[in-house]
This record gives structure tokens, sequence and C-alpha cells, in this order.
């Protein structure tokens, strides 16, 4: 039986898994990234795989989720500014010496939720994680789309409000603009420094955090109807830490989408919760390195 070692490489964590072919969890683990000093995380890695070959037999392939856009072969991350410096280029196969296949993070959590989680029955599926930005990505056909150089699926900067501020990538008021807990502090106008913080004083009754909450959700569901459009999705699946909100956001923003989604014939995509939680990334690092090995 096939195995395959997933690291998801982290700002602040890496996450390790060895998986057998069948997507089950075989072992885990967790290092602290040590972010600012290459050195450092990419031992951190070299150490995760090590100790998670110990659990396996033979030889493993090794696949690496990442923030950022892989090359067209999957073998580094060709563009990632301002983080993880040392990233950038670095061909981990050459460092691991051993089959290594890189993806972005989204697009791995979303081959997780393809494989074992939430949208395992979909043929066509979109993915967005609300987190401290919006990362989102596209399965088309029963496979994770990455587009030409690698970009598609970045639904976070998709525009909402032509008037809004720029986001990282210089787009008008994109939808992590919107949502992102990167902007919480902006949309509160100060009062709250997290959306775990907005979503306590929401659920006390507070009207400015339900005006702020909700309106996010709005603008939320706006950007979903948007893509199902024109994407034509069977399943929307929604992960990240916001999404931890669960009532508090799928009651609200089912309601929109509703109102916003053009459903012809009264069809609509189901919007579900993500199922594989923070070890989706390095589980679907480690389902795309087998599939890539073959």
């Amino acid at each position: 039986m096939k195995r395959a070692i997933g690291i998801d490489l982290g700002g602040t964590r890496i996450k390790g898994v060895a998986i057998d072919e069948e997507g089950n969890l075989l072992h885990q683990l967790y290092m602290p990234t040590n972010d600012g000093d290459d050195i450092s995380w990419k031992s951190a890695v070299a150490n995760t795989v090590s100790e998670l070959r110990q659990h396996l037999n033979g030889n493993t392939v090794i696949g690496i989720s990442a923030p950022g856009l892989p090359d067209k072969e999957n073998t580094t991350i060709a563009f990632m500014p301002g983080r993880l410096g040392g990233l950038e280029n670095f061909v981990w196969r050459n460092y691991l010496k051993t089959p290594a296949y890189v993806l972005n993070d989204g697009v791995a959590a979303l081959f997780a939720e393809a494989k074992i989680g939430a949208a395992k029955n979909s043929t066509n599926a979109i993915m967005i994680t609300l987190g401290t930005g919006v990362g989102g990505a596209l399965l088309i056909n029963k496979q994770p789309y990455q587009g030409s150089f690698n970009k598609a699926g970045h639904i976070g900067h998709m525009v909402i409000d032509s008037d809004g501020d720029a986001d990282v990538t210089n787009m008008p008021g994109s939808l992590e603009e919107c949502i992102g807990n990167c902007t919480i502090k902006k949309r509160s106008e100060g009062k709250f420094a997290s959306t775990h913080e907005l979503l306590e004083a929401y659920r006390k009754g507070d009207y400015f955090a339900k005006e702020v909450w909700l309106t996010s959700v709005k603008k939320l569901a706006i950007g979903l109807a948007s893509a199902s459009n024109f994407i034509s999705p069977d399943t929307i699946v929604v992960g990240g830490g916001i999404a931890e909100a669960n009532e508090d956001l799928f009651i609200p923003l089912n309601k929109w989408f509703d109102e916003f989604e053009w459903q012809p014939g009264g069809i609509r995509p189901k919007i579900v919760k993500a199922t594989q939680g923070d070890l989706a990334g390095a589980i679907g690092a480690a389902c795309f390195a087998m599939d890539k090995a073959g």
C-alpha cells in the first residue's frame, strides 16, 4: 500500500502527517516554524519528515503545502513575497533528497476535502478559507484546478467594493478586505482586535458588533454567489478559523446567498463546513504527492 508524508508550512507552525492511499492518518506531528530564520524552518521541515519516516516502511513521497504560488511543475514556490524568507525557488526534492511536490496551501486544503472530507462526492467545488486572510481553491471535474501560472482560486482577491481600500494584491475592496481577520480593527473602527472578539460581542447583542459582522457576512455571500455564477459548483466548502462561528456564519450566509445567486430551477450548490481542520493542508499535500508520483 502506498504511503506519503504531508507537510503544511505555516507562519507559526509546521504540521506534518503520514497517510496511506485511502487517506487514513497514520501519524501526525507539530513543530514551531521559527519564521525569520530560513535555516531553522528548513531544518524543522527536514526533522519533521525524518520523524514521520520512522512510522512508515519503505520509500515515501513528500507533499508540501505552503503559502504562495508554485511553479508549473510543482517543485517549488515561485512567488511568495514578504513571508518565509528563503522559500521562493527553494527546491525541496534537492534538500530532502526524495521526490517532493509543492502546492499552494489553499489548494492543498481543498485536495484533502475532495479526497476524504466535505467535498468527497463533489465533481465541481469551491473552497474558501476564512482566517487572517481569505484563501480559496477550485475543484473542476474532480481535480484541483491551478490554472495558468498556478494562481487559480484566489477568491479572496475578487472585488466586492470598487471604492474600497486596496488589499495586498492591490485589488480594491476585495473579499479579503471585507471579512479577513487582517482588517477587523479597520472594519470595527478599532473597537475589536479580532473576529473572535467581534463574535463574542455579537452573541451578547451588541448592536455595533451585529452591524459589522452581518455586513461582512453579506459581502461574503455576494462574493460566493458571484463565484458560483461563473464556476457553477455543486459544493462550496467553507474552512478556516472564522468558519468556527458555525450557525452565526452559516445561517445568514445561506440566506443572503439564496438572495443573490442565480438559481435556475431552484438548483443551488450546498454550502458546507470543512471537516479536516488544521491538518487539511498537510493531508492534501500528501494526497497530491501520491497522485503526482503515480
